[in-house]
């Protein structure tokens, strides 16, 4: 059985569509076969919800009156980036004021940053945009500040270089004699406890693990709107380890994204302070999978209990970069609030909100089922590895 994109748009269309989430979808394959889900589903929706630090959003904010080419600009003290053209900046959702006192007094509490400016503007408030300029005989401006909202931008486009992580580290400190403060939280000495970040099998590209069905223009959730996957995320890296089922035990895919900031809310973009690191932004993300044949029924089926993460000693080999890892677990350990480590029992946390990703899954679901979102099929695939060419090649 495979069907294709357009088959599945058309049933969509006219309302046939048969559509469920990842974690309904691992039900359905564990109990009827990844053949006969295959034959009854059409599309799986997925979500996740978490601190995605590369992320940001461009800005134009109209011409001024002289016209300015804006070259230093600042948005409620946070700098943004105006080397891009007269009126156009872009804001990182990590910068932070150049005031902030950052970790001089440590641990520090950077308590707003770029994305709170953000947040700020999905939630309706004032953001003070502050300029200045050397002056040409075009754009004669020098300085300009003025107080905008997200609806008086001319346009305001989130723009995030790499989001959604295909599996990550689970971090633990086992060499610091004392907490140390990282941007997956507060780890506590002697392997007190350690952390992660995942939706696990809701997440995204762990429900396409060979990206057949996403890559440049796949249509997706984003921010609670509509918004495309754009490039492959920087960072992107597919050749990692996996299981048999071709599930990475590591971070691999990663995606740009891009949409309407004016659109979104801020249930699923929120500014982010983390005690120790910086600010960042969290992001929510879904993305439709099209169940094309009974290999993709069966990758989305895939269960909690069938991922596996690396641990990751952030006291010495993260920073230092070794490469080593003290073994791997399964998020259906890790969701059990407690995993074994090098013998040691050690509590869990996540710092991502496994909540919240199943309310993405399942908007994205409402949305396909009235019709009111169609499937985008990429012009190109992510680039993946050689032992996943043949999956691709199917698509």
């Amino acid at each position: 059985m495979t069907r294709s994109f357009e088959e599945i748009n058309e049933k969509i269309k006219a309302g046939k569509a048969v559509v469920v989430t990842a974690e309904e979808m691992t039900g359905i394959v564990r109990k009827k076969g990844a053949s006969r889900a295959a034959r009854e589903i059409d599309v799986v929706t997925t979500g996740t919800f978490g601190i995605m630090c590369s992320s940001g959003a461009f800005f134009n904010c109209g011409h001024t009156t002289p016209r300015m080419k804006m070259q230093r600009v600042w948005m409620n003290g946070v700098p943004a980036y105006g080397g891009i053209a007269a009126v156009d900046f872009y804001l990182g959702a990590t910068e932070v004021p150049e005031d902030d006192p950052l970790n001089r007094v440590f641990p520090g509490e950077f308590k707003y940053g770029g994305g709170h400016v953000i947040e700020d503007l999905v939630r309706g408030r004032e953001v003070i945009v502050r300029a200045t300029a050397y002056g040409t005989d075009c754009y004669p401006r020098k300085e300009f500040e003025a107080k905008f909202t997200l609806g008086t931008f001319r346009n305001a486009y989130l723009m995030n270089p790499r989001n959604a992580y295909q599996n990550y580290n689970v971090a633990t400190n086992r060499h610091a004699k004392r907490p140390i403060y990282t941007y997956l939280g507060i780890l506590r000495p002697g392997m007190a406890n350690a952390n992660y970040s995942s939706a696990g099998a809701l997440s995204p590209l762990l429900n396409d693990p060979h990206y057949r069905t996403i890559g440049i223009g796949t249509r997706i959730f984003l921010g609670g709107a509509v918004g495309f996957v754009v490039y492959p995320g920087t960072q992107h890296d597919p050749n990692v380890e996996r299981t048999k089922g071709g599930v990475p035990k590591g971070g691999a895919g990663t995606v740009a994204v891009m949409g309407d900031l004016k659109k979104m809310v801020p249930a699923y973009l929120r500014g982010v302070s983390v005690i120790g690191y910086g600010t960042s932004l969290a992001v929510g993300i879904g993305i439709p999978i099209p169940i094309l044949d009974e290999e993709m029924a069966r990758f989305t089926g895939v269960g909690d209990d069938e991922i596996y993460a690396p641990i990751v000693d952030y006291s010495l080999d993260y920073h230092a970069n070794t490469g080593r890892i003290l073994g791997h677990v399964s998020y259906a350990e890790l969701r059990s609030g407690e995993i074994k480590v090098e013998g040691r029992k050690v509590q869990t946390a996540a710092l991502s909100s496994l909540q919240k990703a199943r309310e993405i899954a399942a908007a994205l679901k409402s949305w396909i089922a009235e019709g009111r979102f169609l499937l985008g099929q990429p012009v190109e695939t992510l680039p993946g590895s050689e032992r996943g060419a043949r999956f691709r090649r199917r698509g």
